[in-house]
């Protein structure tokens, strides 16, 4: 078998890894019926059977899974390929995707893209707002903001600093339920939620308030959500002091709790940092973030 299509590689890596046709259309752009031509085009190439269909989803034949960690490796060949070359791209302007928490990126990031882009407006920044973490080995950010040190080797990372987050509360709500200033308060107090799976629970026990689900008023999983819900008196809610600060209409309580310390890394890929317009970003991101 001579001269293997990448095209049709991609759509049986892609098909296998999501385990759909049309996930892996989309993730790849193209139509439904495009991808199932490549990968009907790659079984006859190759003259094995790699998918059968089990109802709307692809699953793989044995052939199939044999064949997956091959397909992988050329992948993560090629992805190794496109990141030295963009690593060695010197032009001076282009795109740098980062990548930020939705807290992060609204509060902290926005104001430096604006400077940025004064200094630099050959630069192009997109945002990508997200509390997962994007995976820089396959470009699905340039550069991350994260709050956790990578332990991978090909990717680089800076400690910027640490931040601190407290409890905070409207007006409103501390003109009815008064001001709560020990751990032992919140008993009894609403809160606002993050998430229905107890992780949010847990991790405010750690911080050593005496609460359980019963004092949660509302959730909301994604972290701006939340926040506008501590604005409109819905309960307590943490936030990072920076951006309580900047929100008119808020108050600190349980002020003897001890704070919440987070640390701010600035990572990306080893190969990338050999990119001006990534090096340019990086570098303004971690004086901007200091």
């Amino acid at each position: 078998m001579d001269h293997l299509d990448w095209n049709q590689l991609k759509a049986f890596l892609e098909t296998a890894e999501t385990g759909s046709l049309s996930a892996a259309a989309r993730k790849l752009g193209l139509t439904q019926p495009t991808l199932s031509r490549q990968v009907a085009a790659i079984e006859q190439r190759m003259g094995v059977t790699l998918f059968e269909r089990v109802g709307k989803a692809m699953a793989l034949t044995p052939t199939g899974q044999d064949l997956l960690a091959h397909a992988r490796a050329m992948g993560a060949a090629a992805d190794a390929l496109r990141l030295a070359a963009s690593g060695r791209s010197q032009a001076v302007g282009g795109v740098v995707s980062v990548s930020a928490t939705f807290g992060m990126a609204a509060h902290f990031l926005a104001p430096l893209v604006r400077q940025l882009r004064e200094k630099e407006p050959t630069i192009a920044i997109e945002v990508i707002a997200t509390d997962a973490n994007s995976d820089l080995l396959r470009r699905e950010a340039d550069i991350a903001i994260r709050h956790v040190k990578p332990d991978q080797p090909d990717l680089i990372a800076r400690f910027v600093r640490e931040a601190t987050a407290h409890f905070y509360a409207s007006e409103d709500w501390v003109k009815v339920h008064g001001h709560p200033r020990r751990a032992e308060e919140a008993a009894h107090l609403p809160f606002v939620g993050a998430d229905r799976s107890g992780h949010f629970l847990a991790f405010l026990r750690q911080q050593g308030l005496p609460l359980s689900e019963a004092n949660f008023s509302c959730y909301a999983d994604h972290s701006l959500a939340q926040w506008a819900l501590v604005r409109q008196g819905m309960g307590i809610g943490a936030m990072a002091d920076e951006i309580a600060r900047d929100t008119p209409g808020m108050v600190r309580v349980l002020d003897e709790v001890p704070p919440v310390r987070f640390p701010i890394w600035l990572v990306t890929h080893r190969e990338l940092r050999t990119s001006r317009p990534i090096r340019v970003v990086f570098d303004a991101l971690a004086q901007g973030l200091a």
